[in-house]
């Protein structure tokens, strides 16, 4: 039924005219994507990394909490640190656990880096930070969060046993009902006879078991990170791709021989992206 079948016809007029798009442009997302303070590697990536399709897909809104785990080199924080600045949300980074025995040296002036890095109130607001990892507590009070988002990380809980049941039942509990488990990850082939993340490589259908193994729902899957050119068959995993750009064995130093041309043409890898719902 149209505005015009009624007969309140001021009324009614006027608020179909005047009705907001039901997918308005959000602007404060597309200001902290087109913002001066990223840096440049990270700007450089967005035509692999789509971050305004892939955040709006994952139903990023304003005046949300949203946490991140393992934000690795903070590709995500210089778009959502801001975010939350400017639109009364929260932001949240899940980082190497301190209060673990067993944390590396290297994990701890790593957790120290990010932080100072992203402690500028000026650009970034009050950034949050909380401990994460296979013995970590909860990442906040039950219910607290409106979007976990991990992205790339998966595949790295899924070589140890009963690693990454823990880290899904620590999304559960800490996301609101009917919160947003966002994730990303690089995808393998589906008729792939190993599926153990050892060379960067998850099937979808591994990533969904655990979130549903959690109680998550699979709300939706998105090919905006698609990549048809990766196939999936790199002497160092995907890491030969780019960013990493692996050339020698880790632990190995670089190999300047190797030949990096076809691998750069590639570009980053074939990820799947995902929407998983914590039920009402």
């Amino acid at each position: 039924m149209t505005c015009r079948r009624h007969l309140l016809l001021v009324f009614a007029a006027t608020h179909c005219l005047s009705a907001t798009p039901v997918f308005a442009a959000d602007a404060a997302l597309q200001a902290a994507i087109a913002s001066p303070d990223r840096t440049p590697a990270n700007v450089a990536r967005d035509g692999a990394r789509h971050p305004y399709e892939s955040l709006t897909f994952w139903g990023l809104k304003p005046r949300q909490t949203v946490i991140e785990v393992s934000p690795g080199g903070g590709y995500w924080t210089e778009i959502l640190a801001p975010y939350a600045k400017a639109t009364g949300g929260v932001y949240v980074a899940g980082l190497a656990d301190l209060a673990n025995p067993k944390i590396s040296d290297g994990a701890r002036k790593g957790r120290a880096n990010f932080e100072m890095r992203f402690m500028d109130p000026a650009k970034y607001g009050t950034v949050r930070f909380v401990n994460f990892g296979p013995v970590a507590g909860p990442l906040g009070a039950a219910g607290s969060a409106d979007l976990v988002l991990t992205a790339r990380n998966v595949h790295n809980w899924t070589v140890q046993p009963g690693v990454a049941d823990k880290i899904f039942a620590d999304f559960f509990a800490v996301l609101k009902p009917g919160g947003v488990l966002a994730i990303e990850d690089h995808r393998a082939d589906p008729k792939a006879e190993t599926d153990k993340g050892a060379d960067g490589y998850l099937a979808t259908a591994t990533v969904v078991a655990l979130a549903e193994k959690a109680g998550f729902k699979l709300d939706a899957s998105s090919e905006i990170n698609a990549n048809p050119k990766d196939t999936k068959d790199y002497p160092f995993g995907v890491w030969t791709l780019p960013p990493t750009r692996q050339t020698a064995p880790s632990g190995q130093p670089v190999d300047p021989n190797f030949d990096r041309a076809r691998y750069d043409a590639i570009g980053e890898s074939d990820r799947m992206t995902l929407r998983f719902r914590k039920p009402a």
